[in-house]
Formats: structure tokens, C-alpha cells, sequence
């Protein structure tokens, strides 16, 4: 565990040691003299103190993991409903298993406090008044207070064991929220301490936007994971089968209802995480958050898989607390990410187009609009509803065409949007695309990926609960598929770009099926490969017309690399 999070640190490059092309240098060393006020401690703390709060963290770690067993194996009433105290003293000597499960969390924990006012105290030593290590310091005092109240609520009220009350998950959702807290004022306590530097959230942009996107997803997915698990523990089933049929049934209990939720809310929001901190990475184009971003996808992705075995596995309680364990990777290799990406030196970042103003704004809503790409999304809509009339044989229902309409263009919508944010510096090149809204900074790139964002919740809780969640995730698939595979992985690094990347104009006609039928038959694919092999034609007889802009701004298409006549001759 104490290797793993020291992995994390902060670490100190070699001067000497060259740096990739156009990357920034990495972080100072911690002795390092500086002229902010606070960026340093007043004195040269000793090396152990550099090391305590990755070392406190870990010990955190193992008391989360304790605690997630205590709630796994029932033994959550172990100590009745005293506390701090247990079973009205503090020995559990005579008791059962269960007591001792608990009574053994306790203490554990409650070591946690005069270990934080430990650090506090040398922190308040070492660090200048005012900095934002004092600060961060204190916010771990505060909530590690505020965690220990939480916890004498579930046990006062009796929000253990084996309760099946909805209190019991938004009391059980808040603890969580405010370990996840807990341990973003220590890791910033930690970071600090060994020598990172300080950070700030004004003034960062669309990058300050994407972070906050992917702190809060993760924060809910936490939460619904926590009450995933709770149902796990309630309602054990003999096989995922018979779990799965239950959870279907319609007369399932409140928390094991909610318990499905969890794989698609997860899913939904790593892929939006995973895409924003691809365009983190982009933008702050530096060594360490190159690292920590990397760290963080890899760490989401095993959680991902990792999840879907423990479903399939049926949730033994080994394999819950492994996932627990990886989430908190997650969680704090996003941390780092945030503390690296919003270094002070980001503040108001000036890009080339930013610099670029337009002469006569465009009403504002229809800037939005145009963010969404309406002209392309027309075609994709049209394949969306010839899909339905197949699907049915006939008309398919009015308010069901119209959810599918607005959430396929929703969906549309954003994957256009993040487009024109990432694709930002290349736009400011061609005449064709140069007067796009975030192009001209008629909107920000932070206003355009909160709408992006908007856009995306809305398609796909319009399609889950009008249509059904197979076609909701049909559209957000054509989302990913278009923003990750095409836009961020092939746009630029291949003429085979539309080939493959032009899947994601062939996803509507799925939607559109799955939306009446809750399947997809062999027919739906047929119309999904009709879109897939008339892209590529379509397309490339467009880029022959516009051929030097695409030259200018250096995208790879087929008649920038091979040349009028080859184009000619794959269309033909």
C-alpha cells in the first residue's frame, strides 16, 4: 500500500535528463527558493515530514478497507448503539466476532484524528500563515471531524447490519462524500508537504470546467457504487443469474433496484472522464500531467473491468473491497492530476484563438446552435427515423419519435461541441471552420464543454427512461466513438481517418431500433453497415473541394496525402 501511494508522489526530475519537444518542465525540488509567499515552508522541513502525509494517506486507505468490510460482513452493530465507546466500555473481551470487527474499525479510526492534528501542528511549524498548506491542513481536520460525526450517526440511529432503510443510503452517500473530501484535503496536505506546488482554481478555464466535470462524476459514481454495495450485502444472491432476474422483476426492493443503476452511471460518466482528461492533457501539455493523466485513465479502466468481474462474481467480499480499494486509486490519481493541472502558472491561459475576435457576433443562442452542427445532424436524424418506421412496420409512436429525435440530436449535439473544442487550433487555420463560436471566443471552451455535458445528460436520461437504456447506449456510443476513435485518436494521424472513423455516423439507424424493438437484430446492422461504407465515398468527394484546407491546418486526408486521382479512383 505504501509503495503504491508513494508511486503517486510528486516527483522530482532530473535536470539533467532532456525533456520531450514543447513539454514543460516538471515540478521545482522541495528546497527549491521561491518568491510567492507560502509556495515554500518558512524553514527546511525534515525529510520525514515530506513523507508523513503520503504515509498518513495510506494508513487511511487500510482504516476505508476495514471499514468496508465491517459493512460487508453485517458486523456494523458489532459495538450496539454506544459509541464512541463499545457495548458501553472499551474492551470487547467476551463479545462475538462481530464486536470485535467493529470494535477494531473504531479504534483504527480514531487514531486518525490526533495523527492529522499531528501533521497540522508541523504544518502550522514549517508552512508561512496564509499559505495554502495551512489551509488544506486545516480542511483535513475539519472533515475528519465531520467523518467521525457521520459514522456515530449510522450507529446511533441504527443504520447498520442489516437495515434496509433508504436513510441508510443517503446517511451511508454522505459518509462517503465526505471520505472522498477527506482525502482530497490530505493528498493536497501531502502534495504540498513533499514538495508540490501550489495550485489555485480561479481562472483555469475550460481545463478548471473539465476538472470539476470529473471530480463530481467521480464522487457520484462512489456513491452509487456505496449503495450498489449496500444491496449486495442486503440481498445476496446464489448466482448473477438469479441476482439479475430479481433486480428485473419489478418487485425488488428499493436498494436492490437502485443496485442496476450503478454499471451504467459508472460507464456513462468514466467515458466523459476519460475525455476530459484526454483534453487536459492536450492543454496543459506537461510531463507530470501527462503522467498523472495516464495513471488516472488506467486506473478507471481496470475499475471499469475490474467492476464487471465482481458483478459477474457475484460480489464475494474479497473482490468488493479490491474494488473499493482500485476506486480510491481513482480518486487520488485524479487528485494529483488536479493538483498538477491548475498550477498557478495556468491562470488565464492565452491562446492563439483566444486572440482571434469576430466583427459582428452572431446572436448568442444561435452560436450554441451552431456548436451542435444542425446541417450534419439532419442527416443523422433522417437515418434515425427511417430506422424506427422499419423497426415498427409503421408509425412508431409520437412521444417516442419525439424523445429519440431530441435525444439523438442531443447526443449529436455534444459530440460536435467537444469536437469544436478540441479541434480548436486546427479550425483557426481553414477558412471553412475559422469562424466557429470557440474559435472566434464567442464561446469559451469552458462554456462549451459544460454544454457539451448538458447535452449529453439529457440525451441519455431522455432515451433511458422514453425509450430504453439500449438506446441510450447506443447514442452515447456513437458519442465516444466519434469524439475518441475519430476526432482525439484518428483526424490527425491517418488518411484512414473517415474509414473507420465515420462508425460513428452509421450509429443513428441503431439507435432508432433499439428505441422500438429494446434489440438489435441482424436488419439493424444492415443499416448500420449501409451508413458505414457510404461515408467514406461521401466524404472524400468533399475533401477533394476542400482539399488545401485540410493542407493548411496538416490533417491527413485521402487527397492531402495520396493526391486528386487515387481519391478518385477509392471513391469510384
Amino acid at each position: 500500500m505504501r509503495r503504491a501511494i508513494l508511486f503517486l508522489m510528486p516527483k522530482v526530475e532530473n535536470p539533467g535528463a532532456a525533456e520531450p519537444a514543447n513539454v514543460v518542465p516538471a515540478q521545482d525540488s522541495y528546497l527549491q527558493e521561491s518568491k510567492d509567499s507560502g509556495m515554500i515552508p518558512t524553514k527546511s522541513a525534515p525529510k520525514w515530514l515530506r513523507n508523513f502525509g503520503w504515509q498518513l494517506i495510506s494508513y487511511t486507505l487500510l482504516a476505508i478497507m476495514w471499514g468496508a468490510f465491517v459493512r460487508a460482513s453485517g458486523s456494523g452493530d458489532g459495538c450496539g448503539p454506544n459509541w464512541p465507546s463499545c457495548k458501553g466500555g472499551f474492551s470487547p473481551s467476551g463479545h462475538p466476532v462481530a464486536t470485535w470487527i467493529e470494535f477494531i474499525h473504531r479504534a483504527s479510526t480514531g487514531i486518525l484524528l490526533p495523527l492529522i492534528l499531528f501533521q497540522g501542528f508541523f504544518v502550522a511549524k514549517y508552512f508561512k500563515p496564509g499559505s495554502l498548506a495551512r489551509k488544506v491542513a486545516l480542511g483535513s481536520i475539519f472533515f475528519m471531524i465531520t467523518e467521525a460525526l457521520v459514522g456515530a450517526v449510522l450507529v446511533k440511529t441504527g443504520l447498520v447490519a442489516g437495515n434496509e432503510s433508504l436513510n441508510r443510503a443517503y446517511i451511508m452517500s454522505t459518509h462517503l462524500i465526505n471520505t472522498l473530501i477527506m482525502l482530497g484535503f490530505m493528498a493536497a496536505t501531502a502534495w504540498l508537504m513533499a514538495g508540490g506546488k501550489e495550485f489555485q482554481w480561479k481562472r483555469q478555464g475550460a481545463v478548471g470546467s473539465a476538472l470539476r466535470y470529473c471530480l463530481v462524476g467521480v464522487l457520484i459514481m462512489g456513491v452509487s457504487g456505496a449503495i450498489a454495495a449496500l444491496g449486495d450485502t442486503l440481498y445476496p444472491a446464489a448466482n448473477f443469474q438469479a441476482g439479475l432476474q430479481r433486480e428485473l422483476s419489478g418487485t425488488a426492493p428499493a436498494l436492490l433496484a437502485l443496485r442496476l443503476w450503478h454499471p451504467v452511471v459508472a460507464l456513462s460518466l468514466s467515458a466523459m472522464a476519460l475525455l476530459m482528461v484526454r483534453f487536459i492533457a492536450k492543454e496543459r501539455n506537461r510531463a507530470d500531467i501527462t503522467r498523472y493523466s495516464k495513471i488516472f485513465s488506467g486506473f478507471l479502466i481496470f475499475e471499469l473491468l475490474f467492476g464487471l468481474s465482481n458483478v459477474l462474481a457475484n460480489a464475494p467480499i474479497w473482490m468488493q473491497l479490491v474494488h473499493l480499494l482500485i476506486a480510491d486509486g481513482v480518486w487520488l490519481s485524479l487528485l494529483l492530476l488536479t493538483f498538477s493541472a491548475l498550477d498557478k502558472e495556468y491562470a488565464e491561459p492565452i491562446t492563439e484563438s483566444d486572440e482571434v475576435m469576430q466583427d459582428a457576433p452572431v446572436p448568442m443562442y444561435k452560436a450554441y446552435i451552431s456548436l451542435t452542427k444542425p446541417r450534419v445532424i439532419s442527416l443523422l436524424l433522417f437515418t434515425t427515423m427511417v430506422a424506427m418506421f422499419i423497426a415498427k412496420g409503421g408509425w412508431p409512436g409520437g412521444w417516442l419519435f419525439l424523445a429519440v429525435l431530441v435525444g439523438g440530436y442531443a447526443a449529436a449535439g455534444s459530440a460536435n461541441a467537444i469536437n469544436m473544442v478540441y479541434d480548436r487550433d486546427i479550425d483557426v487555420k481553414m477558412a471553412r471552420t475559422a469562424k466557429r463560436p470557440t474559435v472566434t471566443a464567442q464561446i469559451s471552451s469552458q462554456n462549451a464543454l459544460i454544454f457539451a455535458a448538458v447535452l449529453m445528460t439529457v440525451s441519455f436520461t431522455l432515451l433511458t427512461f422514453v425509450g430504453n437504456l439500449l438506446s441510450a447506449l447506443m447514442a452515447l456510443s456513437g458519442l465516444l466513438f466519434y469524439v475518441f476513435i475519430y476526432t482525439m485518436g484518428l483526424k490527425r494521424r491517418t488518411p484512414q481517418n473517415i474509414v473507420i472513423g465515420g462508425a460513428a455516423g452509421a450509429f443513428p439507424p441503431l439507435v432508432g431500433y433499439a428505441a422500438v424493438t429494446n434489440t438489435l437484430p441482424a436488419l439493424a446492422w444492415v443499416l448500420f453497415a449501409i451508413i458505414f461504407f457510404w461515408t467514406p465515398v461521401h466524404f472524400w468527394a468533399l475533401a477533394l473541394l476542400i482539399k488545401d484546407d485540410y493542407k493548411d491546418a496538416g490533417i491527413p486526408m485521402l487527397p492531402v496525402i495520396k493526391g486528386d486521382r487515387v481519391t478518385v479512383n477509392q471513391i469510384g
